[in-house]
């Protein structure tokens, strides 16, 4: 009978597994601290999508939610993708059906659909771009002027790169983040009153962003707040987006102090992920998700014209 090997903790286990497998750990920035310390790559999906595209490791771990994971077996079909949890969702990305795309460009044959890489790869293969926070409105200036825009599936974000880039023309599916539309105006104002030096930095798809759009020092991605608080003299941030992002700001800026919009504004499908469903992750190479190749093939291509552009 085998002895199992002992670790004196998990994180010794996990980086013997990793090593065994011969895997990659890619976790996203609203994953639980511990996760983010034993990941090799901790971002936003631009940047994980990016990392995934590089990695030379047989097997892909990606601790955030499905559509990542998609995103990442449509970028790399020779690898293995697995997620420690299969049920960690996205309610943002289940707002839209590939068959409400469809419908909406049958009645508007030359019209161009935008998505949010918070989407299935099902609502990305009927799509012509995809896009994600940080390169939205740069993928949405390509297109030409003259061509009618459905963008989906988040209205907030949509809301912010309609009047960014001022095209008239965009049409704005009614989508939203849960998580997001529990950071209320109120309470910023509240905050800032308590916190006159504070910078203020939102993430778009805020469900505030309406009112608070002009309140805001800056509207950013997750990785964009990342290097802005790195680089700003300022000492004291309200951050705007899901608490997790806060981990990793205050370890790379200790002198610096982070307050979270909202402390509700916690996501419960990326903190479905947890360091003992990683080892059983790594242990059994279990759950696989890998998206079909004539699916993956179609849904490549707005991921292709997005990163072409970016």
């Amino acid at each position: 009978m085998a002895v199992r090997k002992t670790y004196n903790s998990i994180e010794e286990e996990i980086l013997d597994l990793k090593r065994k497998r011969n895997a990659v750990i890619l976790a996203h920035n609203y994953q639980v601290g511990e996760i983010q310390d034993i990941a090799d790559f901790t971002g936003d999906s631009l940047r994980l999508a990016q990392e995934a595209k590089k990695t030379d490791a047989d097997v892909i771990l990606f601790c955030g939610v499905h559509f990542m994971a998609e995103t990442a077996s449509i970028l790399c079909p020779e690898k293995k993708v697995l997620v420690p949890d299969m049920e960690a969702g996205c309610s943002l990305a289940d707002m839209v059906r590939p068959g409400d795309v469809r419908a909406w460009k049958e009645k508007n044959p030359d019209g161009v659909v935008v998505c949010y890489v918070n989407t299935s790869a099902e609502v990305k293969a009927e799509s012509d771009y995809c896009c994600t926070s940080s390169n939205a409105q740069k993928v949405v200036e390509s297109i030409p002027a003259d061509k009618k825009i459905l963008f989906v599936p988040d209205y907030f974000l949509g809301t912010y790169v309609k009047e960014q880039t001022g095209r008239k023309d965009m049409e704005l599916w009614r989508g939203y983040c849960p998580t997001h539309t529990m950071i209320q105006s109120s309470a910023i104002d509240v905050l800032r009153e308590e916190h006159p030096g504070a910078e203020f930095l939102m993430h778009p798809e805020c469900g505030c962003l309406t009112r608070s759009m002009h309140l805001a020092d800056k509207i950013l991605s997750t990785e964009g707040m990342v290097r802005y608080v790195q680089e700003s003299h300022a000492k004291e941030f309200i951050i705007a987006t899901e608490t997790g992002i806060l981990h990793r700001m205050r370890q790379q800026n200790p002198g610096k102090t982070f307050i979270p919009a909202s402390a509700q504004a916690t996501c419960t499908y990326m903190k479905m992920n947890t360091l003992e469903k990683v080892v059983d992750a790594l242990e059994k190479l279990q759950y696989e998700v890998k998206v079909p190749e004539a699916l993956a093939k179609r849904a490549y291509l707005p991921i292709k014209r997005m990163i072409e552009i970016v």
